[in-house]
């Protein structure tokens, strides 16, 4: 069963952190158990839903982050926050940026992540883990604990490059780590439709990745731009925007995905994408 999701690009600014927290919101309105880990040092996820900064600092002060969790200081049900009725957050301090130092000299150290959710994945339908922009250590945690990956893509030609690193390092763990691992799919966001680059791009993409790219498709909307700064997801910002509306959309897709996955028959089953495609995109010379 496809319950554990890594949100994943090395590339910054393509809206990784905003797909994990908005999906995560999006899930949970549908009456699904959520968890949302936050591994990202920069924390983007723990700040867009827990906007009091005294909170946040009270938890890295007393080593209830996922750092903690991850390291083997603190069990996981120690540091789970809840959000809301259905969405629940392991929040992430500054000490997880020496994680991946502390972590080199630790036995099956890229397994450490795997080990900590096994405590407790069984209380959730989806756990959501937001991932650095980087394919380091934290990263690899992230990849061999997850059961498929889900990748979001800004809707411009640069947004390709570099995505050939990513999907080697997902082949690459499935090969040798995680023979479960499968490509969740590719999101398509900030997508501009009064901009002609944006449907060149999202066509080129699809045509590339067949069957591959999400249905829904995230535009780039004020609201969600400004919905982190208020500790809210754009779907309790801005209920009706356009973004909200779009999150929703994606999270009844998946939703409804691993629904029909489940009704199938056995012999029939084929719930993600398997991993080892390449893209085709050859780019544009600048």
């Amino acid at each position: 069963m496809e319950k554990v999701l890594v949100v994943a690009n090395q590339k910054g600014g393509v809206g990784k952190t905003t797909t994990a927290v908005n999906l995560a919101v999006g899930l949970a309105e549908l009456k699904r158990e959520i968890l949302l880990v936050d591994l990202d040092p920069q924390a983007n996820a723990t700040s867009g839903l827990v906007p009091d900064a005294s909170v946040r600092a009270s938890w890295a002060e007393a080593g209830v982050t996922t750092y903690e969790a991850i390291i083997g200081q603190a069990e996981l049900s120690q540091i789970v926050r809840a959000i809301s009725r259905s969405l629940f957050l392991t929040p992430a301090g500054p000490n997880l940026v020496g994680a991946e130092i502390e972590l080199v000299s630790v036995a099956d150290r890229e397994r450490r992540l795997k080990e900590v959710l096994s405590a407790v994945d069984h209380q959730y339908d989806y756990i959501i883990i937001d991932t650095p922009p980087s394919l380091g250590l934290l990263t690899l945690n992230a990849l061999v604990a997850a059961d498929s990956v889900i990748i979001p893509m800004q809707c411009e030609y640069y947004a390709l490059e570099g995505l050939s690193a990513l999907l080697k390092t997902v082949k690459r763990v499935h090969d040798t780590l995680n023979p479960h691992l499968k490509i969740g799919g590719i999101l398509l966001t900030m997508f501009d439709s009064r901009n002609r680059l944006s449907h060149e791009v999202a066509q080129e993409i699809r045509q590339h990745f067949a069957g591959q790219v999400f249905n829904s498709v995230i535009p780039r909307n004020v609201r969600i731009s400004e919905s982190p700064s208020h500790g809210l997801s754009v779907l309790d910002y801005e209920s009706k925007s356009a973004g909200a509306q779009s999150y929703r959309a994606l999270a009844t897709e998946l939703d409804q995905r691993r629904s029909a996955v489940h009704s199938a028959p056995a012999g029939q089953r084929q719930s993600s994408y398997e991993v080892g495609n390449q893209p085709k995109h050859q780019g544009k010379e600048s």
